[in-house]
């Protein structure tokens, strides 16, 4: 019963934080503030015993297949080489040079302890600074780190498994250590989607036969993430691989187009529910965990009887190496991409320095090291447990909320003005595409009009009917093809303003339209001339009228 009043109380809290980010007076970013409200919960007495097992379970596999789905697969392919890059060598560099790094600080501390820390810290999760970026910085470097994210979470842990066993055993194989994390890598990678494909010809299958049932069909592609990662680890292969693996998979098969339109509905609504809650309920964790962790760090340091300064020092020391290090390595990575893409007359741009540092600071550390550090086996019966655990804790811990404070104070200065001149990439295809669609209903409806007037049986009534419906549907592509279409100058005509104007103002009317009609329907139900169950059957209908009605006013262009 505990556990389940404890779930609930996070999911409240969770609700809670997103309502008070909305109402505080000033901007505060929500992972910073349900931190503070876990931090506040621990001193209230809330104790949360996190097993990491547990946590690398429930959380991570749904999150990565989610964000893997949403990965636009193009700009994937464009970036690969870097996002490869940075997933895999950028990583293997960071452990090396920051372990030394962190050797040259903490001298007494062994040099596999320090790989461990370094290794455990090289991860970075973009999805914690994912709202502070929105639409401030330039689509490319969003689409890097979320690839990248997606991957080197996979190499941090096989780096950190290596270092964590020479510490304890004092054995490294170089050789052993690659062939190794080849077949972790690979391994992963192949389950998830041998998995998913499994999955979407099994789904396939079902559609053909009429088997649709929407509450069925999200289950099982919410349980496909932990199926993925689940197989992967009993087979002792990545499993964070493989959830990765298997959201492209999901997505490239395009078996979620294949459903009916509630499916699709009700499957988006739920992942990013899912996204929502699991990414709140880590950063409450990770704030229930700080006033134990804050607790034995500073014992640490009394125990040494050294100052508390000093092991703040220390975390933002690491820190401050870290993102040199990632300075370098992306100038290095960003300007061996530009120069290629200009060679190869590529469509691939150098950020600029300023890029260059969002970049850096938006590579904050997360929900996959704080799981890692504290998998580091405790000291018990006589039992010995990693050597300096509880320091190296202390410090991960420290380093994830001095790059989330980085990352939350810096970033808005740091991409304010970074979009002006530029034209978002996306904005501008979505609108091309919106005119392509128009112009081939347009096509479609002309053909099918030419080919009435031509046929003798158009004569009938049905045939005049039907002419009659394609003009008028030909006018209305007509009159939303002059509203999507801009002149050479990228500005609409007078009569363009008008017609989007009057658009407006007839979508207006007709939303207006449903509320009188919700209203005058709940009406009718408290007469008790309907019951509750046709009412819901009426409202739903009314829902997606609505919400057709919002995405067409979404649509149009902005004029003054």
């Amino acid at each position: 019963m505990h556990d389940v009043i404890l779930s609930l109380i996070l999911l409240f809290v969770a609700a809670f934080s997103s309502l008070a980010a909305r109402l505080l007076p000033v901007t505060v970013p929500l992972p910073l503030l349900q931190i503070g409200l876990g931090v506040l919960g621990s001193i209230a007495g809330l104790h949360v015993a996190l097993d990491p097992d547990m946590f690398m379970l429930l959380f991570i596999p749904p999150l990565l297949f989610r964000d893997a789905f949403h990965m636009p697969m193009r700009e994937f392919g464009q970036l690969r080489t870097i996002i490869f890059a940075l997933a895999g060598p950028m990583v293997l560099a960071t452990t090396i040079l920051c372990g030394y790094a962190i050797h040259l600080m903490l001298p007494p501390l062994p040099l596999p302890v320090c790989f461990a820390l370094a290794a455990v810290l090289s991860p970075t999760d973009a999805v914690a600074v994912g709202g502070m970026l929105g639409t401030s910085v330039p689509r490319t470097i969003v689409h890097m780190l979320e690839g990248e994210s997606l991957l080197n979470d996979a190499s941090g842990l096989v780096c950190f498994r290596f270092a964590t066993v020479a510490a304890m055993t004092g054995a490294f194989s170089l050789r052993g250590a690659l062939t190794t994390f080849s077949l972790l890598s690979l391994g992963g990678i192949a389950i998830g989607v041998l998995v998913c494909l499994a999955a979407a010809r099994l789904d396939k299958i079902l559609l053909a036969r009429g088997y649709d049932d929407p509450p069925t069909q999200i289950t099982f592609m919410l349980l496909l993430p932990f199926a993925a990662y689940m197989s992967a680890e009993a087979i002792g292969c990545s499993g964070i691989l493989a959830a990765v693996a298997g959201g492209m998979t999901i997505k490239l098969t395009g078996v979620l187009q294949e459903t009916q339109i509630t499916t699709r509905l009700q499957a988006r609504t739920m992942w990013d529910m899912v996204g929502f809650i699991f990414n709140s309920v880590i950063f409450l964790l990770l704030g229930l965990q700080l006033p134990a962790l804050a607790t034995n760090g500073m014992a640490l340091v009394r125990a040494a009887d050294r100052s508390p300064w000093l092991l703040l020092l220390l975390i933002v020391a690491i820190h401050l190496a870290m993102c040199i290090l990632r300075v370098a390595g992306l100038a290095l990575i960003l300007g061996i991409a530009a120069w290629r893409a200009r060679h190869d007359h590529g469509v691939f741009r150098w950020p600029g320095w300023r890029g260059l540092l969002v970049t850096t600071v938006a590579g904050v550390r997360g929900a996959v090291t704080l799981a890692a550090v504290l998998s580091l086996p405790q000291a018990a019966d006589g039992v010995a447990g990693f050597p300096a655990r509880d320091l190296l804790v202390t410090v991960a811990v420290g380093v994830i909320l001095v790059s989330l404070l980085t990352a939350s104070f810096s970033l808005p200065w740091l991409t304010r003005g970074l979009m002006d001149g530029l034209v978002d990439p996306q904005a501008r295809e979505v609108s091309w595409a919106r005119l392509v669609l128009v112009r081939t209903m347009l096509r479609a409806m002309r053909e099918e009009q030419q080919g009435l007037t031509t046929r003798a049986k158009a004569r009938d009534e049905a045939g005049e009917m039907r002419i009659e419906i394609i003009a008028r549907l030909m006018q209305e592509y007509e009159n939303r093809l002059n509203q999507l279409r801009r002149n050479s100058n990228g500005e609409a005509s007078a009569a363009q303003i008008v017609s989007i104007r009057r658009m407006r103002l007839e979508l207006a009317l007709r939303l207006n339209n449903l509320r009188t009609s919700r209203i005058e329907l709940r009406n009718l139900r408290d007469a008790q001339y309907i019951n509750d169950e046709t009412e819901s059957v009426l409202m739903q209908e009314m829902d997606y009228e609505e919400q057709v009605l919002r995405n067409r006013a979404r649509s149009l262009p902005r004029v003054g």
